[in-house]
């Protein structure tokens, strides 16, 4: 990295251990060259309550794995050299499925803890790639506590699915390719889950251009530690459940929220619904609910751009039952 490209990434504010910088990011991108597809874009016009609305579709549901979470996994791996032989990570899924992935590129054993209410194409497509797969508990949370007493167990190496600077690092090399992808800087529009994915693109991004982080109004993780000023867990409920698995924001994306100003809208489920129909009626675009919700803040109005605006829309996962009509 340059020193200007360091001056820019450090500016006004001293490196604090834990946080994901710029710098972190663009040494991502160099580990992860040539291991994961530089997804494309795709612009286009949709329908909005108001009318056309144009806006450009970051297709990162054709990465491998069908997830943009292999970026980070790899990277984590990839950082940690030869320190383990053996992942541990809970997942509700897409992690898991990137954990799986990449230990297996690398020649890695891999245990994913899952909650019983993991969806079975996930948790098939985790075995499709070699991992060891165990049940404990009914949420997210057990699971992963379970998988840190294993990886003490086993003297195996834990990922975290979302609140680990490498995963988030790794995720955010997705900004530093629209930044060479998209003309401008529009405002760009991810789903939030955890985190890690928001919490990347913004460290990617700084200030230089918006991130808007969407959630389901079933589990606003990110808007309600945002006004309690700390991570909270939220209750989920309704389609939001099946949505993203996080209940609770990671300390890295609240912390990337608050240096860069992002913020969080909400949509229905409804709208998250209507987005992934709309999605496969006229693009043929098959994402899971969560790839489909950032996308959903476009058609429901929850995100209105302003004249002139073709905002960045994040599809970020698409393993899901084929069972759009």
């Amino acid at each position: 990295m340059t020193d200007r490209g360091l001056f820019e990434d450090c500016l006004g504010e001293d490196r604090v251990a834990g946080r994901v910088y710029r710098s972190d990011v663009r040494a991502a991108r160099k580990r992860l060259a040539g291991r994961v597809r530089k997804t494309p874009v795709f612009h286009t016009s949709v329908p909005g309550p108001n009318g056309p609305v144009p806006v450009t579709l970051k297709l990162e549901y054709l990465q491998h794995g069908g997830t943009f979470k292999v970026r980070g996994s790899l990277n984590a791996l990839l950082e940690s050299g030869r320190s383990a032989d053996h992942v541990v990570i809970a997942s509700g899924g897409n992690a898991g499925i990137a954990a799986a992935l990449a230990a297996a590129q690398l020649g890695k054993g891999c245990t994913v803890v899952v909650p019983e209410s993991a969806p079975h194409t996930k948790v098939a497509a985790m075995w499709s790639y070699g991992a060891e797969v165990l049940w404990h508990g009914t949420t997210y949370a057990e699971a992963h506590r379970y998988a840190q007493e294993l990886a003490v167990e086993r003297r195996a190496m834990q990922l975290h699915a979302y609140d680990l600077p490498a995963v988030v690092a790794g995720a955010g090399v997705i900004g530093l390719e629209l930044e060479e992808q998209v003309r401008g800087r529009p405002p760009v529009l991810a789903a939030v889950g955890g985190g890690g994915l928001i919490a990347g693109v913004a460290a990617a991004l700084g200030r230089r251009q918006p991130v808007i982080g969407i959630e389901p109004e079933g589990v606003p993780a990110l808007h309600a530690a945002l006004r309690a000023n700390r991570p909270v867990e939220v209750r989920a409920a309704g389609r939001g459940s099946e949505v993203l698995g996080a209940t609770r924001i990671g300390d890295i994306a609240l912390d990337v929220a608050r240096r860069y100003d992002v913020r969080s809208l909400l949509v229905t489920d409804d709208a998250i619904v209507t987005a992934r129909d709309y999605l496969w009626r006229e693009f043929r675009i098959v994402v899971e609910f969560s790839g489909a919700t950032a996308f959903a803040a476009i058609q429901s109005g929850a995100y209105v751009p302003a004249r002139g605006e073709r905002p960045v829309v994040v599809l970020c996962g698409a393993n899901t039952d084929l069972d759009i009509g």
